[in-house]
């Protein structure tokens, strides 16, 4: 894929955070989810668990979610964005995973930082987080409906026994 543009049926999203939701805990909180970063060819790579970075594999599915950046905005065009994802990828190869602390969300804090996206580094999984929910688009209807059903469904269920009991 040299043309870089976003391909929603075979799941390639160049230059793009993606994520997707995480059984359980997003069904209670629906800005918390598993989050992975894509090569300039749109392949995603995410810190899936300990010792273990997938590449076009995700975790918990395919992307619900993507947030598309400016490859423009690192010095050394596509080569230097891959090189930043693959030596993120290699560095959390070799880490234990960590729910709150060294996750998902970090592996691509990482990615960010190794290729100085915007000519910052201090990428973090919480400023991560808060950009994927504000600026994060979904990749269809069905991309909505897995992310905030079962939130809404919840929320139905506590409002009907909230009323009625």
């Amino acid at each position: 894929m040299a043309d870089g543009k976003i391909d929603h049926e075979r799941h390639r999203y160049p230059y793009c955070v993606v994520w997707t939701p995480l059984p359980l805990i997003t069904w209670f909180l629906p800005f918390i989810g598993h989050m992975g970063i894509c090569t300039s060819s749109g392949i995603i790579r995410d810190f899936a668990g300990p010792y273990h970075v997938s590449e076009d594999d995700m975790a918990f599915g395919h992307p619900t979610r993507y947030w598309p950046l400016d490859p423009n905005q690192v010095q050394g065009g596509a080569q230097a964005w891959d090189e930043g994802v693959a030596h993120a990828s290699d560095l959390y190869g070799t880490r234990m995973h960590n729910l709150c602390c060294d996750n998902c969300h970090s592996h691509v804090a990482t990615a960010l930082d190794m290729m100085s996206y915007k000519g910052q580094t201090g990428w973090n999984m919480v400023g991560l987080a808060l950009k994927m929910f504000l600026f994060g688009r979904y990749v269809g209807f069905g991309g909505f409906l897995k992310t905030w059903l079962p939130f809404l469904a919840i929320c139905a269920v506590f409002i009907v026994i909230a009323v009625f009991v």
